[in-house]
């Protein structure tokens, strides 16, 4: 398992195991979104770490990153490592403009984490991959390297992208809510006699769609998804990209009807081109 980022656009993968031995890798499977990829090599007796439970960490507890910042591998044909701490957890950044991917949930740590680290492994004391070195933050940019401030994709998340690319090859990210929305404005909020001009007005919903099992109905005005405040369709679409949600997920829908407040569970369904 590495990062997406590490592999795109590449022609050759070669994967350089602790001694220095050359594997060239065959993608299984690449998910731009969560930044994750999954590799296959042909052999056997591979070494392997252990995994550990990046659900159960404690701020301030002893992490390594290990990896290959600035090519330093090739100098000793073993990984370098840096040791820090855990510096937050469940860290969500949405979706990065400069690159369209989502990091969600990310383990924080001060181990330096510097270019050539990405698609390493983040591992506790005991030496359990607890995460996934993925990105820094840095005085400008990137390739500055490394200030203390870098983000790792736990493990836990990590696998279950792995497990689905395993199984399919891609991430199935269809999903149909049954619904067809309109931004409100003034003069709608005036001819329903509406105190506001905020949310995402309901224009139609799908025979037998998710939305109509939810009890949505049109004219429904939909002010919050998943607490998260929505003033059209696309405000809809971002909540459920930024928390990587599909066919299967809830959304929790706050929506004003006949002069009352409503909550009601949203279960998303598979496509059906809405």
């Amino acid at each position: 398992i590495t990062n997406q980022h590490v592999i795109e656009n590449a022609l050759t993968i070669l994967v350089t195991l602790p001694g220095g031995k050359e594997y060239e890798a065959d993608i299984i499977g690449s998910d731009k979104l969560t930044d994750v990829a999954l590799l296959k090599l042909e052999g056997n007796n591979f070494p392997y770490s252990d995994i550990g439970n990046s659900d159960d960490l404690i701020i301030g507890e002893w992490v390594i990153a290990l990896g290959n910042p600035f090519g330093l591998f090739d100098l000793s044909d073993e990984p370098t490592a840096t040791v820090g701490i855990i510096s937050a957890v469940d860290m969500d950044f949405g979706t990065m403009e400069s690159s369209g991917r989502v990091y969600q949930d990310m383990i924080q740590t001060d181990a330096a984490i510097n270019p050539g680290n990405s698609g390493g492994p983040l591992v506790n004391s005991v030496g359990e991959v607890i995460a996934i070195n993925t990105v820094i933050f840095s005085g400008s940019n990137y390739s500055e390297g490394s200030i203390g401030i870098g983000f790792a994709i736990p493990i836990k998340k990590a696998q279950a992208i792995a497990a689905e690319l395993q199984n399919f090859g891609k991430i199935d990210r269809t999903y149909s809510t049954g619904i067809q929305v309109q931004p409100m404005n003034e003069r709608i909020a005036n001819y329903l006699g509406i105190p506001f001009t905020s949310g995402a007005i309901v224009v139609d919903v799908d025979r037998n769609s998710a939305a109509e099992n939810a009890g949505i109905k049109s004219a429904d005005i939909i002010i919050s998804v998943n607490s998260i405040k929505v003033n059209s369709a696309l405000d809809i679409k971002d909540v459920i990209v930024t928390n990587d949600l599909r066919s299967g997920d809830k959304l929790r829908l706050r929506l004003f009807r006949d002069g009352e407040y409503h909550n009601v569970i949203l279960k998303l369904a598979r496509s059906n081109g809405r």
